[in-house]
């Protein structure tokens, strides 16, 4: 099958350089820059992250809110002439699960949306599933969401980078 447009998936921990690294390559394209962001300002240390990374990313991007709805997001902004950025994938799973959305399938819509999707999209996530296994429930669901997500979103990206200490390694592409 023929991809409409090229999906980048790019994995590492906190702080790992991921979301830079993600900026870099949508700048690359020259293509028009778009950002959807999931995160949600749930307190002031979350308002202060956001304005940071609007700070750092700079000016040039156009920029969608949109914590829950992301496959329908998706589909009305990527565009053959586009660079879409997606920040972040834990992020929305977390919303998700607040929400008491129905995770699997949300995940299965937005798998089934990049492979018809056209233009450049990058996703940027979380790897949460190289640490301890989590004590409570919650946290153990939100690992398992994000490690089965991941696996999906993989296997129809053309290229997985992982990042740690702000370095690539490529996995895929």
């Amino acid at each position: 099958m023929t991809r409409a447009g090229h999906v980048t998936f790019v994995l590492g921990g906190a702080r790992s350089g991921k979301s830079g690294f993600s900026e870099r390559i949508v700048c690359d394209t020259g293509l028009e820059r778009h950002y959807i962001a999931t995160g949600r300002a749930y307190d002031g240390e979350m308002q202060e992250r956001i304005a940071r990374h609007r700070i750092d990313r700079g000016e040039g991007w156009v920029t969608h809110e949109e914590p829950l709805a992301l496959s329908e997001t998706l589909r009305s902004v990527a565009a053959s002439d586009r660079a879409v950025l997606v920040d972040c994938l834990t992020l929305w799973i977390t919303n998700l699960m607040m929400d008491g959305a129905d995770i699997a399938a949300q995940s299965k819509e937005l798998v089934e949306t990049l492979s018809i999707s056209p233009g450049s999209i990058v996703l940027v996530s979380n790897e949460v599933g190289l640490g301890i296994v989590p004590e409570n429930r919650m946290a153990r669901e939100f690992r398992d969401h994000a490690g089965r997500l991941h696996q999906a979103v993989a296997s129809v990206a053309d290229e997985v980078h992982f990042i740690a200490a702000a370095l690539s390694l490529k996995m895929k592409g």
